[in-house]
């Protein structure tokens, strides 16, 4: 196994802290809610629609990941951090709902985009032996940025600033991250691209009329579906456990932290089995972990029962995006890579992301959270479904090999 240069041992750390900051963001949102509700008096359903519209900036990201194509990695990266760390800021400052919501909407695409174009950098540098261990592990700190924000916010809201200081905690290491970034070089395989292509402009249909449109098509809806599931089996976990387990604030608190960090450990191996194992047998284990405990998760009695089950579905929820980003970003060529990202995972997939916790929570008033989150499996047994009729194994290849399988 070929060993990491200096260089890339450091753009590992870069673009781990990178994907720190996505699970910092997702959490610091859920963390402050209910104080942002009551210091701009809304109510729960303003507030669920504020969470609304901020998520649909994670779909404007693909304007952003897109322009990686035409403008060359390093470049689009360094503009999300400064982009994102701009609009943390500014989030602080925020006096009314509606410049909440939209600093936090900007902020969204700026931070996705980061994320996206982190996993793409990633599939782009390192060697085909350690591909999926680097995305598994850039993956991994987007959940320890999750944890860490869960543990530090109740202090934070403590201070004279409130909510307010979890965005400009946030802000601090963005800063460094910003100046970091000035080391950060153009990938080898972006470069000898861009030195070797003829036309600079990329048509916003382009991809859809190559000969990639299908695995594109593919791809959106594998995400699409895995969504489904992963994006309300967290989310609607304390709903559940206090309306119809009885669990109280600090049960749920103290359930999810435990649950949070006995999955850490094994989020960090993942991406070593997707290198041992294979993209293919690693999907059928892990598609198999989240429908099966995601069930568990939601139909089980106790305390510690609970909390286990709900442990191996956060890791099969992180794992699954660790196999998904790794397929998304090997089964393009370069000059197609982030467009496809792009439009696969930002535009396409997202839609299961946006419209399922709507879905849910209707169906929740029917049949109670536990047996409509449950009912999500289905949408993760599907597709594993379609990853085994119709993804290759692309484990221990080239780039320029997986393109074209």
């Amino acid at each position: 196994m070929s060993q990491l240069t200096g260089y890339q041992k450091r753009l590992f750390v870069f673009l781990s802290v990178a994907t720190f900051f996505e699970g910092y963001d997702f959490m610091a949102l859920s963390q402050i809610l209910p104080n942002l509700r009551a210091d701009m008096a809304l109510s729960e359903a303003q507030g669920g629609l504020l969470g609304s519209v901020i998520s649909l900036g994670t779909v404007v990201a693909f304007v952003l990941v897109r322009l990686a194509d035409r403008w060359g990695r390093r470049r689009v990266l360094a503009l999300t951090i400064l982009g994102y760390a701009t609009f943390t800021f500014l989030t602080g400052l925020s006096r009314t709902p509606y410049d909440f919501a939209l600093y936090q909407f900007v902020a969204r695409v700026f931070l996705i985009g980061e994320w996206a174009l982190s996993m793409v950098i990633a599939a782009e540098e390192y060697p085909a032996e350690r591909r999926g261990f680097v995305i598994g592990v850039i993956q991994a700190a987007n959940s320890l940025g999750s944890i860490i924000c869960a543990a530090i916010a109740p202090f934070l809201l403590q201070t004279p600033p409130g909510w307010r200081t979890v965005y400009f905690v946030g802000v601090l290491p963005l800063l460094l991250l910003a100046y970091a970034r000035r080391g950060l070089k153009e990938t080898n395989r972006f470069a000898e691209y861009a030195a070797a292509r003829t036309e600079t402009r990329h048509s916003l249909l382009a991809i859809l009329r190559s000969p990639y449109r299908a695995r594109v098509l593919q791809l959106a809806l594998i995400w699409g579906l895995t969504y489904i599931c992963t994006n309300t089996a967290v989310l609607f976990w304390k709903e559940f456990a206090v309306g119809q387990r009885g669990f109280t604030d600090g049960e749920v608190g103290k359930a999810v932290a435990i649950a949070s960090v006995g999955a850490l450990p094994f989020v960090f191996f993942i991406g070593k089995l997707l290198d041992l194992w294979g993209r293919r047998r690693g999907a059928v284990f892990i598609y198999s972990v989240c429908a099966v405990f995601v069930v568990l998760a939601y139909q089980l009695h106790g305390f510690w029962a609970l909390t286990l089950c709900l442990s191996a579905a956060i890791f099969a929820a992180i794992a699954l995006l660790a196999l998904l980003n790794t397929y998304t970003t090997e089964l393009f060529p370069t000059e197609m890579r982030a467009d496809a990202f792009a439009w696969s995972n930002n535009l396409l997939g997202r839609i299961g992301y946006v419209i399922a916790p709507g879905l849910v929570g209707w169906a929740a008033g029917h049949m109670g959270w536990g047996n409509a989150v449950s009912l999500t499996v289905v949408a993760v047994i599907a597709a594993l479904i379609l990853i085994l009729a119709l993804l290759p194994e692309t484990s221990g290849r080239e780039l320029e090999e997986t393109a074209q399988l």
